[in-house]
């Protein structure tokens, strides 16, 4: 049993109960109070894994791909009413506030289908969109015709600013002989066209190693500035893995550090010629974050870095000659985050630059290369995006102004000055995405006890929400879900301020010490959003926990967004060793807190969250009873070039120690308490011979652990069907019931 020392730090938690009806998320919500003392008992959900994860979700289908018309009277977006997977196209009208159900595909859709990609505007009411990989239109009379027949794969519809092009990707036929390349093709369609193959290739090439990756309209319409991706001196890697009862192969175009990676140019092609100029950079090697022609289409703007993350620079260009300058650079040498973000100023006056050259990420306004850069907003929090409404010179922003937890919507002048808030009063997060003029902004919103919604903002009446949708299903509404909040403390090591999202019981008792699950782990784990970290469908698993008499503690480990520089920059050279601290930060302090029971503490994540497991199991034993590692990046010998940006280049004199020192194939010897392993065999993010090298050397140090497969699963092991979801989950519920929560 380890000893804990008093932090003394007061407990903060933003507590939200769940209610028997809808949120109403205009109602504000405090951040003041911690779980209240000799709360009543009340029942918390009772619901099993199968009735938590159902073809018919219970909190319903999140709507997802907004776009908005070129007036910005209508919006589309993909949904399921009934709670299915298959998105069907809805659209809503802001003036009447009536939604409309465009589509009815879904109602013959297979269970696996995962319904409409994509849904963009046309003229006459006729709507594109992307089905299956095919492209089809819905005339303004509901009759749906498939058209671009001879291609596949088409993908990122983009209808150009006179609303007379349509402009897609698609894949490249790829060569018999190499199917691993995703191909891309860009191609141009009269909006006019009704039907056939009528489209005109653009840009690409027939290699499919070659391909175009994204594009935007220039303002005019009569150019398109694009991507290309070359992976051709990238090497291809066999993942063989037994499915289906033989053996299977998925070659993959995979970089390791130190390998070739992808090199990337930006070209504009002009439309009327067809000719084609690309805008080199010193290094084609280094990632692109960010590119951009002028309003004017006279300049083009390239925001890039090196692969570490350490120097960014942005270039802009004359696109007549093709002349560079450089327009901006900082170079921060212990440097994390590629966060950096850029646009246009209002009439092509210079850039404005989202960057943390003053420590937290903030927007800034650079008007020539050889001015410095304007503050424009300052303070010790950080903005996540930004929008530039050029016709009235001001930027709309996501920030965690109000709390590290949130994502709320705000405005400012271009010349600085008030900051406003648009969103509502309500804690959580919002996802704007706005309509042509900004005087309104399609919002996916959701909280900790609020899966999410679509709502209509009035950019004009900041506060006021309209909702649109409503997914949950009636059941959703009978739960008692957890009672989720906030807690605040310092780290144990350098006493560093620390965020924990804490889900309690809904009958939590403060007489009693409890069980706790910290995960799952990762960066960015801190968010005000129904489920916490949305990249997997832990919701329910976590709820499930949490009915069945645990806590469950998620932590803002260091690297993580929304806290400065300062506090991320500190994992540096670090995966294994700073973040993991963090964790132990958080159980130490619910311990000391007389939350928790010490001796039945269990940890779990996936990928990188399941090298923070394995490290923490092997580190600090004694602290945790047992560890589920998903999918574990063990070796960063294998993780992805871009993530040198934590764990620094494949060379130098501290080399291999410094990989080995962060990577847990290396330094599990220390792991005495029990691991469970879920991995997928056909993973070509963290691959599964990883995992079995791990295994290899815990037996010949006869370290017991436990192993389950699942034969063809992907790296996300938890997402791909509900047999596969609900089997993990079971099992991942089972190992913990034995060697947590039963620990005698």
């Amino acid at each position: 049993m380890i000893s804990y020392s008093v932090s003394g730090r007061a407990l903060v938690v933003a507590l939200m109960l769940a209610t028997a009806g809808p949120v109403n998320i205009a109602a504000a919500q405090t951040q003041s109070h911690a779980p209240a003392q000799g709360t009543a008992k009340v029942p918390g959900t009772t619901l099993s894994i199968d009735e938590l994860y159902r073809a018919k979700s219970l909190i319903g289908t999140t709507p997802e791909g907004y776009s908005w018309s070129a007036d910005g009277a209508t919006l589309l977006f993909l949904w399921n009413d009934e709670g299915y997977g298959f998105r069907d196209i809805w659209s809503y009208s802001v003036k009447t506030g009536k939604k409309t159900r465009l589509t009815m595909l879904g109602r013959d859709a297979k269970p696996e289908q995962r319904g409409i990609g994509q849904a963009v505007f046309l003229d006459r009411g006729r709507v594109a969109f992307t089905l299956g990989g095919q492209l089809h239109i819905r005339s303004a009379n509901g009759t749906v015709t498939k058209v671009e027949t001879d291609k596949q794969g088409i993908r990122k519809l983009a209808v150009s600013p006179d609303g007379r092009q349509l402009a897609f990707v698609s894949g490249t036929p790829a060569d018999p002989r190499n199917r691993v390349a995703p191909g891309g093709l860009l191609w141009v369609r009269d909006t006019a066209a009704t039907a056939g193959n009528v489209a005109r290739r653009v840009a690409g090439d027939d290699d499919p190693k070659v391909y175009v990756d994204s594009f935007h309209w220039s303002d005019d319409s009569r150019a398109i500035a694009f991507e290309q991706a070359d992976d051709r001196l990238m090497p291809e890697r066999d993942i063989y893995y037994y499915a289906k009862g033989e053996l299977q192969n998925n070659r993959v175009i995979r970089a390791f550090p130190g390998d070739e990676t992808t090199k990337t140019r930006i070209g504009i092609v002009d439309l009327a010629s067809g000719t084609t100029r690309f805008y080199e950079r010193p290094e084609a090697k280094d990632p692109v974050w960010d590119y951009g022609l002028s309003r004017d289409g006279k300049r083009l703007f390239i925001s890039g870095s090196d692969m570490e993350a350490k120097a960014h620079t942005v270039y802009v260009y004359d696109v007549a000659s093709a002349a560079r300058e450089t327009f901006y650079t900082l170079r921060e040498p212990k440097h994390l985050r590629p966060d950096w973000k850029v646009a246009w100023a209002p009439g092509d006056n210079g850039l404005i630059l989202l960057t943390d050259r003053d420590g937290w990420l903030h927007l800034y306004h650079q008007p020539s290369a050889k001015a410095k850069p304007r503050q424009i907003t300052s303070g010790k929090w950080e903005i996540a995006s930004f929008e530039v409404d050029a016709a009235h010179n001001q930027l709309y922003f996501v920030s965690n102004q109000s709390y590290l937890s949130d994502r709320q919507l705000y405005r400012v002048p271009v010349a600085g000055g008030r900051i406003e808030r648009v969103s509502t009063a309500a804690a959580g997060t919002n996802e704007p995405v706005y309509a042509p003029d900004f005087r309104h902004a399609a919002n996916f919103y959701t909280n900790d006890t609020t899966p999410g919604e679509l709502y209509l903002l009035d950019l004009a009446k900041p506060g006021s929400a309209t909702q649109v949708t409503k997914s949950p299903q009636p059941e959703f509404y009978a739960q008692i879900w957890a009672n989720i909040g906030y807690v605040e403390f310092p780290s144990h090591v350098d006493g560093l301020p620390l965020v924990g999202r804490l889900s309690l019981p809904a009958n939590y008792d403060s007489t009693k010490r409890y069980p706790l699950i910290v995960g799952s782990v990762y960066s960015d784990a801190v968010q005000n959003q129904w489920g916490g970290r949305r990249a997997h469908p832990t919701w329910g698993i976590d709820q499930y926990f949490v009915a069945q008499g645990y806590i469950v503690l998620n932590v803002n480990v260091r690297g993580s967004w929304g806290q400065g520089r300062d506090h991320n920059q500190t994992q540096y050279n670090s995966y294994g060793e700073t973040d993991i601290n963090d964790l132990e930060s958080g159980v130490r302090y619910l311990v000391d807190k007389g939350y928790v029971d010490p001796k039945r503490v269990g940890i779990w994540g996936s990928s990188y969250g399941g090298l923070m497991t394995i490290m923490s199991l092997s580190k600090k034993p004694g602290v945790y009873a047992a560890g589920i590692a998903g999918a574990p990046a063990t070796n960063v010998w294998h993780a992805y070039p871009a993530q040198q940006w934590i764990m620094g280049p494949p060379t130098g004199k501290d080399m291999p120690a410094r990989y080995e020192a962060q990577s847990a194939l290396y330094q599990a010897q220390g792991i005495k308490d029990p691991l469970m392993i879920i991995h997928g065999t056909r993973d070509p993010v963290v691959l599964y011979s990883d995992t079995v090298a791990l295994t290899e050397k815990m037996i010949a140090r006869e370290q017991m652990f436990e192993l389950v497969t699942l034969p063809g699963a992907n790296h996300g092991w938890d997402t791909e069907g509900l047999d596969q979801t609900r089997f993990a989950f079971k099992k991942m519920a089972d190992f913990f019931d034995r060697t947590v929560k039963n620990k005698k």
